[in-house]
Order: C-alpha cells, then structure tokens, then sequence
C-alpha cells in the first residue's frame, strides 16, 4: 500500500513518512469501529454530523500536529471532499460536504464521555502495541500520572490523569482522570483491571507502593512489579537499607550523556527471606538497591540510593532487565515531553467539561500510533503530515476510500 496522495499534489512523500513503511491493514487498523462504541451525548435532534466523525476529524487533526480545538477546525476547513468522504463526514442535499465548525468540534469535546472515550483508544492502541511486541519479550507497564496545567481556573483545580503507558513505545493502554495527585492510589486498581497484564511487569513510583496494591497485582492480575519503597514507609526503608549492600558486589552498570549532563547507574541485589519480604510485600523476592550519579557541565555532581523490591527472583529475571524497568519508568517522561512542547500541552487553556481530557486523549493517540509506526521524532512527523490534509486518515486505518486517488 502506497502513500494515497490526491493526483494534485506534486510534492514527493517526505523521508520521515517512508519511513514508518506500508500502511496496510495488516499494520494499521481501522479507528472507525472503536470509536463508534463511544456514547454520543448530544440530544438527536438538529445533529447532522454523527459523533464518529467529529471524532476522526480531531484525530486526524492532532495526527498532523493540531494543537488546539481552533487549529482542528483549521485542518477540516483544509481537507478535501475526498478526506471529508473517507472520515464519513456526511453529504448535504445538494452533494456538497462542509467540515464540522469550531463551535461545535468544542461542544462535542466538552460533552463526550471521557471514560468512554479513552477505553476506545485505549483498546485501540493496545492492539498495535501487542502486534508489534517480539515474541517472548517480557512486557513492561508503567504507572504514572500528570496534570494538566492549562485546566486550572480559580474556582477549579486543574485536571490529573493517571495513566498506564508501555515501556517500549510509550503507547498509553489505560487512564482516568483522578482529580489530585493524592487520589492516585485509590484509582490504581480500577485503571488496570481491564487489562490483560498475565506475566507482565509493572512499574511505579513510591506513592503506589502500598501492600494492597502489590498483593492485589500478584493475586488479581497475576502481575510482577518493582515497587520503589521511600523514607514514607520507613519500616521497609529501614530493612531494605539495612541489607549487607557493602559485602554485595555491582552486577551492573550502565552510563548515559546528554542534554548537557553524565549520568551512571549501578544496580546491586539481594534476596529477601519470607520475613522482610512481608514487610515490603508478601510477595517481595528480590532486593534492589540503585545508585545514581549525574554530573552536569558547571555543577557539582549528584548521587542519590533508591531502595525497591520486586516479586521476580533471580532465576526469573537479570540486573540488566531490573535495571531496565527501573530506568524505563523514568523515560515515560520523555512522553509528557512531547506532550509539552510539540502538542503544548501545558499551555493549553482548553478547561471546558470533558475537552481536556479528550485532548489528552487525542494527544496519546496520535503519539502512541507514530510511536508504533516506528516513527522516533514526533514533531518532524507531524509537521510532514500537517499541510496536507489526506496524508492523515490512511495513519489511522483509514485507506479504502482514498485509494481511487492513489498515485
């Protein structure tokens, strides 16, 4: 399958975009029948456009960078009849489509379900990401939240999502919206019980690492995890720090550079008898102690001792890969990254009803469908995908009603 491209368009496919290969249903699946699970909340009379298709239009939108609900609008108004047809945009009386409004894009986003919403493309990305993992790789999960800093206004605090994002492309498989970062631990379980996590490993920072959690992944969900355990829990702190780390050697180790800094990591453990694992969590059989030393240009350098358990034991798993977990939670940063500064989250006033979340939502979409597609610089992607608008639908499994214009 070729790049479908109006016979008017003379301009060569960009490298970025050769790059993520042939967008073929065996790589690409179709958006279309996740979406039309979710809800439509609008009342049926005076709706012409059906809430699917508002739907794919924002996702196309964001797909090619839009980071706004105006800049949405701006790439309907660009897109060609051809575009509106393949996203089932419907036709007037008189055979003529017209491109959703601003006003109503908004009213949509602000009313739709956004629990039902992000199952769909949750669900959606889920199976992308579960084609594209290699066989007998261990599946890595993390658990992190963020807030929306832009949603706040004064008799509303801003907006906080916890979410469950992959390690390997950081593809967002489940959120909920959970009003402050204190009120994460209660949405814990309810984020990942519909997920299938037999066997994999989840990570998360200290403020998850509650005995009710851990026991309820090992037991519910038949899950390993690395639980960091912090001075909040001093107990286990007091007991894992305690551990003959002196007489333990390094078994490994692993350094990085940039972003004008050094950064080295070593990882040591240790197994933990029945009694201290209960301290941690039942199921605890392994100790981990991690040093980190960071030295930027012109500072003094850092060093800093994490503490952590998991329920692998040493025939289960390697210091390389528990160092590997531990240091993929950390890179999901790297997604709020792109989050911020090429979607511009952060400075993003959007505020009404449900609009932020479905935002967000739009935004995981659009990242964790390049991300698949092998695509490794977002910003150069969606500035190749932006100006023309039939280049979008065909990233989202959208091909058979462009393919008659196909060059």
């Amino acid at each position: 399958m070729r790049w479908p491209v109006p016979a008017v368009v003379s301009s060569p496919i960009p490298p970025v975009l050769v790059k993520l290969g042939p967008l073929d249903a065996d790589r690409v699946a179709d958006l279309r029948p996740f979406l039309d699970l979710v809800p439509d909340p609008r009342a049926r009379r005076g709706r012409w456009y059906s809430l699917a298709s508002i739907l794919l239009v924002c996702a196309c939108a964001v797909v090619s960078g839009a980071r706004s609900v105006d800049e949405i609008a701006e790439w309907a108004q660009r897109a060609s009849d051809a575009v509106l047809t393949a996203v089932d945009v419907r036709r007037y009386p008189l055979r003529w489509r017209r491109s959703p409004s601003r006003t109503t894009i908004g009213r949509v986003l602000a009313a739709v379900d956004g629990d039902a919403l992000d199952r769909a493309v949750g669900a959606y990305l889920a199976g992308r990401n579960a084609a594209g993992t290699a066989v007998g790789q261990r599946r890595v999960v993390a658990v992190d939240g963020k807030s929306l800093k832009g949603s706040a206004r004064l008799s509303v605090a801003r907006r906080h999502l916890l979410c469950a994002v992959t390690h390997h492309r950081a593809v967002t498989l489940a959120r909920a919206e959970v009003g402050a970062k204190t009120n994460e631990t209660a949405h814990f379980q309810p984020l990942l019980e519909p997920l299938d996590l037999d066997a994999a490993l989840v990570t998360f920072d200290a403020l998850h690492s509650v005995r009710a959690n851990v026991t309820w992944l090992a037991e519910a969900k038949n899950a390993h995890c690395i639980a960091v355990i912090k001075r909040n829990q001093p107990a286990a702190y007091r007991q894992l720090a305690a551990l003959p780390w002196r007489d333990t050697a390094v078994q490994h180790t692993t350094s990085s550079t940039g972003h004008g800094r050094r950064e080295s990591r070593s990882i040591k453990t240790c197994s933990i008898a029945d009694d201290l694992g209960g301290i941690a969590f039942p199921q605890a059989r392994l100790a981990l102690r991690v040093h980190r030393r960071r030295k930027q240009t012109g500072r003094r350098a850092s060093r800093e001792t994490v503490y952590a358990a998991t329920s692998l034991d040493a025939h289960q798993t390697t210091p390389a890969e528990l160092a590997t977990a531990l240091r993929g939670h950390w890179s999901i940063e790297a997604l709020h990254h792109v989050r911020d500064v090429t979607y511009a989250e952060d400075a993003s006033t959007i505020h009404t009803g449900t609009a932020p979340r479905a935002m967000a939502t739009l935004r995981n979409l659009a990242i964790g469908l390049l991300k698949t597609l092998g695509a490794d610089n977002i910003a150069r992607t969606t500035r190749a995908i932006r100006d023309q608008p039939e280049r979008a639908p065909p990233l989202l499994g959208i091909i058979n009603n462009l393919d008659a214009q196909g060059t």
